[in-house]
């Protein structure tokens, strides 16, 4: 460390992760993608590493890269760490990413992913090890932007923070991690427009495909339902063709009807045509009033036959739409099971999965799906009609479970709701609210035995709040719904990157907990929450001291951190290579180096 380098920062923890970045080759491989912009002071690929960058930071808006108390374009330090020459004015940034296709997102995407795709394999063989399912959660997260705004591209308005709002919808999923607490899957990007419960298979899909490991499917529940829908399907035709006799038979009485008063119009036209000739008047009794009557009552009769036509008519058509509409169901289902045949061939290594989800996503067809899927389903009923249907069920004797400290649950198991294709665990909650009672309805399908204790299936369902306040974490430390950009590629590179940010200091801080410590002088950054080290690491200034070995951060008097250090290993070492310890050894050896004041 003779001949070490020292400079400054007020990024100290941009500088550590830009070190870890390096230790993964992500600069190196983001750089291989091919861009088509050109390249004048700084590369494209520069300024989208400067946009990770500037998310890691916690940034809110584009032109703080430049605009800052401390601007990130002027930390050379910074840039240096993750394996730049400099970061570029924040409008170059802007620039180069309003002119990225989609397909260049995609490439750059699929870099990231494949430098994420490690950590996750080693948290799915750990969850396997351990004996246990891999834990999912999925939502629909509202990104408003300003109702006035025309410069957004495909925004729509929806539903967005219990209000209708201009904008866009993210589908986010996240795994539960041995290690990590909470790794992000999958990020989609949709119109404001999008709801929940049309969502579910995509959420489920995406996780699949990302993870590269998905559950077996439950082909035998399906081939049952598929058998019971054959059986509707049949009993529907059945009514069908007997609506459709009914309708020809109504057809023919009109017809028939209309044969009736033809002929008795024309035999009151001769008897009228010759009672004038005679000089007759027509008297109440007369034959001629016997046949005017006998033209009004075939009249009527034509007015009934036509409205049971139509009765016959509007029953036979809507049986009719019913048919197909079960037909085209079972066409789907059908493909359903062709494909999860398919699915089951080629895994040969299922993995046990369970999904939780809000009651966005919670109707009798995605739960169905979710069984269908092999997946564990704990989720919320979608409509409260279900609420009202089970709270008819329960008197004022039923013995209630207390769940939590205002919430009470009363379950049933194997229970077979209306319309749902499958028999559910159910439970009814009911939330003390000061003088109100409010209602939910859970179901639950799988192998736990979840009405034997209610208490634990309340929990663990409203253990999905990791997926809430990871949503919260984008919003409120990384600006998720602050949509920096005007380009739908930019758009949906930022939502993946706050994603990928999220994950990145989960993985750098397990990777600096696992350095070589200095008692009372490494900072334990394990201790830190990702809030903590966005807000507060990467906004203090730390002293920066590079050498062959490695890199060691000591955080100044004026930080938060004053008397602490970090030491990053280099990510490329030299041959031949002092080991950690050598380093250590050398550093304190040489203490008075870096004992100095700092300025």
């Amino acid at each position: 460390m003779e001949n070490a380098d020292k400079q400054y920062t007020f990024h100290a923890f941009l500088v550590a992760w830009g070190v870890f970045a390096q230790h993964l080759a992500l600069p190196e491989r983001l750089q291989q993608v091919s861009l088509h912009q050109k390249s004048y002071k700084y590369t494209p690929h520069t300024k989208v590493l400067e946009l990770l960058v500037a998310t890691l930071a916690g940034l809110p808006h584009l032109q703080d890269i430049s605009y800052d108390a401390h601007p990130l374009e002027r930390d050379q330090v910074v840039a240096e760490a993750w394996g730049q020459p400099g970061w570029a004015h924040y409008t170059g940034v802007s620039r180069t990413l309003s002119a990225l296709t989609l397909d260049e997102v995609q490439d750059l995407i699929d870099v990231l992913e494949e430098i994420s795709q490690p950590f996750i394999d080693q948290e799915c063989r750990l969850v396997h090890q351990q004996g246990k399912r891999l834990c999912l959660d999925g939502d629909l997260t509202g990104l408003p932007v300003s109702n006035g705004s025309r410069t957004y591209p495909e925004a729509r308005y929806g539903h967005m923070n219990g209000d209708i709002r201009l904008g866009y919808q993210a589908a986010l999923v996240s795994m539960v991690s041995p290690t990590y607490g909470r790794l992000w899957l999958t990020v989609a990007h949709h119109p404001g427009d999008t709801i929940s419960c049309t969502q579910a298979e995509a959420l489920a899909l995406a996780a699949e495909q990302r993870l590269g490991r998905r559950p077996r499917r439950r082909t035998e529940k399906l081939r049952m339902r598929l058998q019971q829908m054959q059986e509707a399907i049949n009993n529907t035709q059945k009514r069908w063709e007997a609506q459709q006799r009914r309708l020809e038979k109504a057809k023919e009485q009109l017809q028939e009807a209309q044969e009736t008063y033809e002929l008795r119009l024309r035999q009151y036209e001769d008897l009228a045509k010759r009672y004038r000739a005679e000089g007759r008047e027509e008297t109440p009794y007369s034959a001629l009033n016997k046949a005017r009557t006998g033209v009004q009552t075939a009249q009527k009769r034509i007015a009934r036959r036509q409205r049971d036509v139509a009765q016959a008519q509007k029953r036979w058509e809507k049986t009719q739409g019913h048919l197909e509409a079960q037909q085209e169901a079972w066409r789907q289902l059908q493909a359903r099971l062709v494909r999860f045949e398919q699915d089951n061939a080629t895994n040969t290594a299922p993995m046990a999965m369970e999904f939780r989800l809000d009651a966005g996503f919670g109707t009798y067809e995605n739960v169905a799906l979710l069984i269908e899927m092999g997946y564990e389903v704990y989720i919320k009923a979608y409509s409260h009609r279900v609420v009202t249907y089970l709270r008819n069920q329960v008197d004022e004797a039923a013995s209630w479970t207390r769940v939590g400290a205002n919430a009470e649950m009363i379950g049933w198991a194997d229970y077979s709701l209306p319309g749902s294709p499958y028999p559910l665990d159910v439970s009814l909650v009911r939330y003390h609210t000061g003088k109100n009672l409010r209602y939910s309805v859970l179901l639950h399908f799988g192998e736990d035995t979840v009405t034997q204790d209610l208490s634990a299936w309340f929990h663990h369902y409203n253990g999905r709040q990791t997926i809430e306040a990871g949503i919260k974490e984008a919003k409120h430390v990384f600006h998720l719904h602050r949509i920096k950009v005007r380009s739908k590629p930019a758009i949906i590179l930022q939502e993946y990157l706050v994603t990928f940010a999220a994950n990145l200091i989960r993985w750098a801080r397990h990777w600096l907990s696992r350095l070589p410590q200095v008692i009372g002088q490494t900072l334990d950054v394990q201790r830190l929450g990702v809030k903590h080290q966005v807000q507060i690491g990467t906004h203090i200034s730390a002293q920066v001291i590079s050498g062959s070995e490695g890199t060691l951060l000591k955080f100044t008097e004026a930080s938060v951190f004053a008397g602490k250090c970090l030491y990053l290993p280099a990510a490329k070492p030299r041959t031949p290579r002092p080991s950690v310890f050598a380093f250590l050894k050398a550093f304190f050896v040489k203490w008075h180096l870096i004992a100095q004041p700092l300025r």
